[in-house]
This record gives structure tokens, C-alpha cells and sequence, in this order.
């Protein structure tokens, strides 16, 4: 809303013209309003905000490429992964990129929410690591594992384990958790910690399975991974990153257009040099997505 304001201290010859100025004000001040008003129109007409959790640089790749199809895309930072469902949610923002199907879910199940994937992104593989091994072989019987202790996180590291062959899981194979852990049949056992301690855990570990968020930081190459789960398995589904929006939304013919200009060639090759090639392309549509995010929270529902 502008103000305005006007000095009386004319005095007398005010008086006498007040009433014949006070129509040609008014029009003024309505040509002003509207002015005003198509300014702050235009100033957002064709703006698609998007949220995200990271400064990558395929994000300055992401906007120029959305620029030359027509989009004014403007990308919402947040500190914390807690923030953009909520914001999207609010609808602070038309979409967010941080999060996989998993992760999605566990927030539409906790806040009976029905944020919808509307296009893949990337999967990245998810490995074991160890500053005390080479191999798998090397890791000996009841060696300690540290995993990351959030659910959603927790599950897939003990995938990751039992597909290597260091531990076997006996309970819920859907989404488990240590309880599952069949002891006298696992070769290890296994340290929940958080998240961003997975890395430091290295050093008083045999192995440690870290995020790529977090290995990338700590600078350790992901080509020294001793173990990764296959980004084309079934069992990786889950954990498919996608573009995510309001469900009244997931046909916006923008919307759709961005997850198209995601996977331009120049936009991918920024992708893959700031995961040091850890990322895997992944193309699938809205709909394929939803009947995986259904799956997946089925599963989470039962758990509770």
C-alpha cells in the first residue's frame, strides 16, 4: 500500500481552490492505485517459485534454461529439509527439489498431506564406507556399522547391509528398523547415529553408510565406497527424487514444462559434476510416481 501526504501551508489560496482540485486529486490518486496495483501484477505474472535445500550450481543452470523457455523461475532457499513441504503446503512456493519419494512420504502420512511428485529427478546410490577396510571381505565378524539414525534413512542402510551380505533381517521387510536385525544370522552389528555424524563416525567405526549430502561435504570420493545399492532395483524406487507440488497443481502445464527442463543436457552435466558423478538420471512421470508414493505410504501407515 503506497501513502501519501500534502503540505496544507499555502494556506488561504488552498481554500479557494480546494473544491475545484479536489476531483482532478482524486482522479490522480486512482490513476496512482492502478498504477500501482498492475506493477505488483506484473512483477509476479509467469514467477514459479521452487524450493530446495542445497546452493547447487545447476540451480543457476536450472533458471537460465527455464529464462530462455519463457518461465521466471525464482528458487527458494531453506536451511533444513524440515522447511519446503511445509512451505509448499502453505503455498509460500508453487514446488520443491530436495526430497526422494520416502521422504515425502513420511511427511504426507505425519501431516494427512497430499503434496504429489509430479516428475523424477535422480536417484543417488547410497554406500558403505570405511577408513579401516578395503573390502567387504576385510570387515570382521561383529564389526560395528554405523547407519543413520531418521527412519527414513535407517531403513534403506540396512538394505544396503543385508545386500551386501553383512547382516540378515528377519522382521519387517518394508521398512525396518535395528529390532529386525536377525543377530545370530548378521556378521555385524549395527551404531545408529545422526545423520550428519555418519562421516565423522569413521574414525572409531569398520564402516560407516553416509548420505551423499553429507559424504560430498566431508570430501571422501564416492568412488571408494566398499558397497552401494543398485539405483535401477525395485528396491530403490522409493528413494527416486522428484519435482513435488500441491495436488490440485500436478497438471500445471508450467509445472510439467520445469520437470522437462530439468533433464536438458547442459542442466544434467551440472548435476553429475557437483555429485561427482554420483547421481542417476531417472525419467519417470507423475502418475508411475504416485502409485510408488502409495506403496510407500501404505507401508509407513501400517508401521505406526
Amino acid at each position: 500500500m503506497t501513502e501519501f501526504s500534502f503540505d496544507d501551508h499555502a494556506g488561504a489560496r488552498v481554500k479557494i481552490h480546494r473544491v475545484l482540485a479536489i476531483p482532478v486529486l482524486v482522479a490522480a490518486l486512482a490513476g496512482l492505485t492502478l498504477t500501482a496495483t498492475a506493477c505488483s501484477s506484473d512483477d509476479k505474472a509467469g514467477e514459479v517459485r521452487i524450493g530446495t535445500t542445497d546452493t547447487d550450481p545447476q540451480w543457476d543452470v536450472f533458471q537460465e534454461k527455464a529464462k530462455a523457455q519463457g518461465i521466471n523461475l525464482k528458487v527458494v532457499h531453506y536451511s533444513d529439509y524440515n522447511q519446503p513441504n511445509a512451505a509448499l503446503a502453505q503455498k509460500q512456493i508453487d514446488l520443491n527439489l530436495f526430497q526422494h519419494l520416502q521422504f515425502l512420504g513420511q511427511y504426507n502420512v505425519a501431516n494427512n498431506a497430499d503434496l504429489t511428485p509430479i516428475g523424477a529427478t535422480y536417484v543417488v546410490p547410497l554406500g558403505l564406507y570405511s577408513k579401516k577396510h578395503k573390502t567387504l571381505a576385510e570387515i570382521p565378524q561383529g564389526g560395528e556399522i554405523a547407519i543413520p539414525n531418521d527412519p527414513t534413512n535407517q531403513a534403506r542402510a540396512l538394505f544396503v547391509l543385508q545386500s551386501a551380505g553383512l547382516l540378515k533381517l528377519s522382521g519387517d521387510v518394508r521398512q525396518p528398523s535395528p529390532a529386525d536385525i536377525d543377530k545370530g544370522a548378521s556378521k555385524v552389528k549395527v551404531t545408529p547415529v545422526d545423520a550428519t555424524q555418519t562421516a565423522l563416525s569413521l574414525e572409531s567405526v569398520d564402516g560407516s553408510i553416509i548420505n551423499n549430502t553429507f559424504l560430498l561435504k566431508s570430501g571422501i570420493d564416492p568412488s571408494t565406497a566398499l558397497y552401494k545399492d543398485d539405483p535401477k532395483s525395485p528396491s530403490a524406487e522409493p528413494y527416486i527424487n522428484a519435482v513435488v507440488t500441491r495436488a490440485e497443481d500436478k497438471n500445471n502445464p508450467t509445472y510439467l514444462k520445469l520437470v522437462d527442463i530439468w533433464h536438458d543436457a547442459e542442466v544434467q552435466k551440472a548435476v553429475s559434476e557437483n555429485s561427482k558423478g554420483t547421481s542417476v538420471e531417472v525419467k519417470r512421470g507423475g502418475p508411475e510416481l504416485e502409485t510408488i508414493l502409495a506403496r510407500v505410504q501404505q507401508t509407513i501407515r501400517e508401521k505406526k
